[in-house]
Parts: C-alpha cells; sequence; structure tokens
C-alpha cells in the first residue's frame, strides 16, 4: 500500500465518522469514495456500521468495480454503480459523499425544489442543485438518472434517497454536503416563521455569476 492510498484510506474514516456523529446519515447509511489514481478506487463497503469503521474495511476497486483490496472481503457499498458513475462522467472529480441528511431529503419528500434563492452562500458555493428522478437504491437504473445531472452540477439531490456531493477532493465534497444541509434547515427554520421573502431575481442571475467563477477558482 502506498502512502497516497494510506492517506485517502484515513481520510475517508474521518469523514465517515463525522458524518455519522453530525447526523447526515445514520447506522449503516450512506457511502464514500476517492480516487486513488486514474485506474483505481477506494470505497466504503455494504452493510457496515459507520462509526465503528476502519482503514482496512475499505475496498479497492478498478474503475470497473472489480474488487482488488487484499486486506477486507467484504463487499462494495450498495451504491458502487452510482459511484462509478460520477467517475466515468467527470475526470475532474476525485471524491464522492452519498449522505442521507434529513432536511435535504426531507425537500424530495415532499416534492420541494432545493432552494436557490433563500442565501447567497447556496447559489455561490453549490450552484443550482438540482432532484434527481426515483430509482431503486443500488441500481443500475440510480446510475443512468444521475448521469445528465452530473454532468454539470456537483451536487444532487436523489429523490426520497438523500443527497450526492461530489467534490474535488475529500473535503470539498463534505463542505458541500455540509452546505447543502445548512441552507435546508435554514428553509425549514424560516418557513415555519413566516412567509420566506426570496432573494431578488436580478441578485440571483448575478450571484450564480459569481458562483461559477467562484467554483471554478477553487477548483
Amino acid at each position: 500500500m502506498t502512502y497516497h492510498e494510506s492517506k485517502i484510506r484515513l481520510n475517508i474514516i474521518k469523514i465517515t465518522k463525522q458524518i455519522s456523529q453530525s447526523g447526515y446519515s445514520r447506522s449503516s447509511d450512506g457511502n464514500i469514495s476517492a480516487r486513488v489514481d486514474e485506474e483505481h478506487l477506494l470505497i466504503t463497503p455494504s452493510g457496515i456500521y459507520k462509526a465503528s469503521m476502519r482503514t482496512k474495511d475499505l475496498l479497492l476497486l478498478d474503475m470497473d468495480g472489480n474488487p482488488l483490496n487484499p486486506y477486507t472481503n467484504k463487499k462494495a457499498s450498495s451504491e458502487l454503480f452510482m459511484h462509478l458513475e460520477v467517475y466515468h462522467q467527470r475526470p475532474d472529480i476525485q471524491a464522492v459523499i452519498h449522505a442521507h441528511p434529513l432536511y435535504a431529503t426531507a425537500l424530495t419528500l415532499v416534492g420541494r425544489a432545493f432552494p436557490i434563492d433563500i442565501v447567497p452562500e447556496s447559489l455561490i458555493a453549490l450552484g443550482d442543485v438540482p432532484t434527481v428522478p426515483y430509482a431503486t437504491p443500488g441500481s443500475q437504473r440510480l446510475a443512468e438518472n444521475i448521469r445528465p445531472f452530473i454532468r454539470t452540477h456537483d451536487v444532487l439531490l436523489l429523490d426520497h434517497h438523500g443527497c450526492l456531493c461530489a467534490g474535488r477532493d475529500l473535503y470539498d465534497a463534505l463542505i458541500k454536503l455540509e452546505r447543502l444541509e445548512s441552507v435546508a434547515q435554514l428553509y425549514w427554520l424560516s418557513h415555519n416563521m413566516g412567509e420566506i421573502i426570496p432573494l431578488p431575481p436580478e441578485e440571483i442571475n448575478h450571484l450564480r455569476k459569481l458562483g461559477e467563477k467562484y467554483r471554478q477558482t477553487v477548483e
């Protein structure tokens, strides 16, 4: 195992535990992957309690999803197809987080779009956040459903099934997850306080352009 792979394993474990402690996914829910190089990735295993996961539990795969890891006989996450789809469509993406944040997921349960028009940070940091049509979790169909969206968006809501955040590294993907849930929670709080006053349309257009420049800069 190279130092580079070992470091990625450690970061996946750290972030997995942080996501679990923050309540963005619970029990064995959610999954994380990261590129090791152009031909290999690491991914969390299926059915394991995330808070107890160790570096040796992670699976090393090729970009076709074939297992190469000598340290565990566990199976890869059931959402492997979805992760592979992201990497095949986006060579610039180095890490993928699929989680089940409560407030962001709740938006999809009532058919509401992600609120891009309530705070500037949303459009600048995340851009537009579309909702991918429902498909059975872990299915090839779900991977196919994200295809037209992931080509131009880093953050997706999955109908009745959480979210997907793609990043230039693991921490970039985590930052997007945290911001997504923060905005969704703010929307819920403000909605329960009264009528939401959205940002003006001209400001939304301005923020969208600023966001495009910002995200290009940080990449």
